[in-house]
């Protein structure tokens, strides 16, 4: 098969699988059932940790510029005064950023048309079926049905997905007997920009009343969000009934106003409405994320409320832990067996996801999380899972890897962050430089023998050294102690192309356990 991977859907997730896999070393085809991307900004808010994947990718830059840097919130209680509440995230490489999900998905879309790939649209799956190693697929399209073949297809179209539906993968879970109205509008009034607002009035046994703006990059414009009166609402239908109900009317914005009146203590200026609709709350997840070369990702496999903008992060998420496992499997340069620990890392993801964004729904008005970093994604971890089993005090294995600043390297004239020393598809080993390089040049030489293409060893001398360059070896110096102050000076660390920690432990033992770490998670040489 020229193309092994079909991607279905082109949101942010299968945009995400499929630039991914493409820097990763493989193609993909990209379908999806709409014949132009969604006008609707479903989503808004791009986490530091989903910036960090950005950075990665290379598109961080274009989507900071897309974007507005979301400082923090004005909540306004019943008899309390207004409180502007803003979040110090000056220790994180990235703050939280606001982009609405159509300038997501075209960034998205530009930097994967340079792999040379474009979404085919008005394209949808009718059907599949497994035959040992090989999945064949019934597409229909403008020209009609056509019948194709792929070694692995992965399902990131949402909610409703045509492929969990296919596999007969149970989603499970319930949705609100309640809905929302949505409008992207003008508002004058003195908040400052880059803070959102949020109106409560809580509801005893019943769900608050509330009024939420969330900035847009446009001077002045919001999307905003409150209850649906009871004369737009509508019976919930079957299925998942998830998402913006785009085949009923939206409010008008009157009815935005009217809410907006009854919850702010002073007038404010609902106009120029661009967009409005109707939107339904479901939390579902689905009972497994595979079935044999078929895979789910996304709101395919996991949808809450949308309280501290954790869908769409989440499933991007899901297509970086994915993409570099499937492109490792694809290229033969690892066994099938890497792609058993795909589950068992992001589902327990979505489920604390789910459980975290219906408990602060609820209460919302009532109490905070109390946890500045619980909404930024920087405190996902996969310890004890499948690639790290293991885990110990500190930073260790399954944790994401912190940046730091200050290294330099020899022959150019600024510093670099660890970040740009981890950028790229491959694993990294950080070892320490040592009274002699020769143990970790014998080490890379064996490395690199025995996979190719998969793994850069880097060596980090102490600060104030003068580490000559080394044949096979990315030499940094750690000039402002920063590195070691992180990660000590005595300790390798393994990091995974999606910037994970592998493995980590002592330098000296670096020689036998990498190795081994490498042979059975990738369980080919």
């Amino acid at each position: 098969m020229d193309i092994p991977v079909l991607v279905v859907g082109a949101g942010p997730v299968g945009l995400t699988l499929a630039a991914e896999l493409a820097r990763h070393g493989v193609r993909a085809r990209l379908i999806d059932a709409l014949p132009s991307p969604s006008p609707y900004c479903r989503a808004i808010g791009v986490t530091p940790r989903s910036l960090e994947m950005f950075e990665d990718m290379g598109v961080v830059d274009a989507m900071i510029a897309a974007g507005l840097w979301l400082d923090g919130v004005r909540m306004l209680l019943p008899g309390q005064p207004p409180r502007d509440l803003r979040r110090d995230l000056s220790d994180l490489p990235y703050a939280a950023l606001g982009v609405p999900q159509y300038e997501t998905e075209r960034v998205l879309a530009a930097h994967l048309a340079r792999f040379g790939i474009a979404p085919e649209r008005g394209v949808s799956l009718a059907g599949l079926t497994q035959e040992g190693e090989t999945v064949r697929v019934a597409l229909d399209g403008p020209d009609g049905r056509e019948t194709t073949s792929f070694r692995f297809v992965v399902g990131c179209d949402g909610a409703h997905s045509a492929v969990r539906k296919a596999l007969g993968i149970a989603f499970e879970g319930e949705g609100w007997p309640f809905e929302f109205m949505l409008g992207d509008v003008a508002i004058d009034w003195d908040v400052p920009r880059g803070l959102a607002l949020f109106a409560v009035r809580p509801v005893e046994e019943a769900p608050p009343d509330l009024f939420v703006a969330v900035p847009l990059p446009e001077r002045g414009r919001y999307r905003v969000s409150a209850m649906a009166p009871a004369r737009l609402s509508a019976p919930a239908g079957g299925g998942t009934d998830h998402g913006i109900q785009a085949d009923r009317p939206g409010a008008s914005l009157a009815d935005l106003q009217e809410v907006a009146d009854r919850l702010l203590p002073e007038r404010a200026t609902l106009g120029d409405m661009r967009w409005s609709s109707i939107f339904r709350i479901s939390m579902r997840l689905a009972e497994r994320y595979r079935d044999g070369n078929v895979f789910i990702a996304g709101d395919a496999c996991h949808i809450h409320p949308p309280t501290g903008g954790q869908g769409m992060n989440t499933g991007m998420q899901d297509a970086y832990n994915l993409a570099w496992k499937l492109a490792l499997v694809a290229k033969g340069d690892a066994a099938p067996s890497l792609l058993d620990s795909y589950e068992p890392e992001r589902r327990p993801v979505a489920e604390a996801v789910i459980a975290r964004t219906t408990e602060e729904s609820l209460n919302f008005g009532r109490r905070g999380s109390g946890d500045r970093l619980a909404d930024t994604q920087v405190l996902v971890s996969y310890r004890g899972g499948p690639l790290a089993p293991a885990s110990e005090e500190g930073l260790c294995a399954g944790d994401r890897m912190p940046d730091v600043q200050g290294l330099r390297r020899h022959g150019l004239g600024f510093p670099l962050r660890l970040f740009d020393i981890l950028k790229g598809p491959r694993f990294v080993l950080l070892v320490p430089m040592g009274e002699t390089t020769a143990a970790v040049e014998e080490l890379a030489a064996d490395l690199r023998r025995r996979w190719p293409g998969v793994l850069r060893v880097v060596v980090v001398a102490p600060g104030g050294s003068t580490p000559e360059e080394v044949p096979g070896l990315e030499v940094l110096t750690d000039a402002d102690g920063a590195f070691a102050a992180t990660f000590g000076g005595t300790r390798a660390w393994l990091v995974r192309p999606d910037n994970y920690l592998g493995w980590c432990g002592p330098a000296a033992d670096a020689g036998v356990d990498v190795p081994l770490y490498l042979s059975d998670v990738i369980a080919m040489r």
